[in-house]
């Protein structure tokens, strides 16, 4: 077992996984540095999806290491894989999931009520990160009386509401309108830097791609090239990483 680096906040090494036989992940490292903004580029099916659920520890890879801030994510049971889920990791998915009995700032503030935040400190929190997403008005509304974009907004805010150590985001904007998606990605990227929150980020979109720190592609579950600094943020180093 190799000790990650101490600059790591996310460090994997030779990450192997596979789905009904067919690889995923074929030797795969990465290491994200804290505060940094990581794109992952790649088409549709060259394994984005499977590292980020790895790196969060979703699932477990049939071989390689996994660590968070030191601490050894792929030799967690379930339940500790669970709990660091819910306390340290957020997650944005491709399309929402919300709870569909519950208004829209109840799902905002979910992770915060299950955490044990005061209600009135989780609902002010929620009601905030909807303001900035602008689905301020949708507050009291239920998922079914909501746009599919304004949905995808209200779990973005859930996901920022409990201001994660990492967020990951699995093609967060691939539902929205080009308008939508400009404004939406400039919030999480301006939030993450505000609050220190590191994210990787899963698009096969350039554009999205250019508001990271740095991208590193995939090609049939494997890493080409290298790591590539982006225009995320001027005079941020770049972490070195080899596969």
């Amino acid at each position: 077992m190799v000790t990650p680096p101490d600059n790591d906040v996310l460090w994997a090494r030779a990450l192997h996984h596979s789905h009904n036989g067919s690889p995923a992940l074929a030797n795969v490292s990465v290491g994200v540095r804290e505060g940094e903004i990581l794109a992952v580029t790649g088409p549709r099916g060259s394994g984005k999806t499977t590292l980020l659920r790895c790196l969060a520890g979703q699932i477990l890879p049939e071989s390689g290491e996994v660590w968070f801030n030191s601490v050894p994510v792929h030799t967690m049971g379930p339940m500790d894989r669970e709990r660091l889920r819910r306390d340290r990791f957020g997650w944005i998915d491709t399309e929402p999931h919300l709870v569909p009995e519950l208004t829209a700032w109840e799902n905002a503030a979910l992770p915060l009520l299950l955490r044990g935040t005061p209600h009135r400190v989780a609902k002010a929190v929620a009601q905030e990160w909807l303001e900035r997403l602008d689905v301020a008005d949708c507050t009291r509304k239920r998922p079914a009386a909501l746009l599919q974009a304004q949905r995808q907004r209200v779990s973005i805010a859930r996901a920022l509401a409990c201001e994660p150590f990492v967020l990951f985001a699995d093609e967060p904007s691939a539902i929205l309108h080009r308008s939508d998606r400009a404004q939406v990605l400039r919030t999480l990227t301006a939030a993450a830097r505000t609050h220190g929150i590191t994210v990787v980020l899963a698009t096969h979109d350039v554009e999205v791609a250019g508001l990271a720190d740095r991208t590193i592609a995939l090609l049939d579950g494997r890493r080409v090239g290298g790591g590539v600094v982006t225009g995320g943020t001027e005079g941020r180093a770049a972490c070195s990483l080899s596969v």
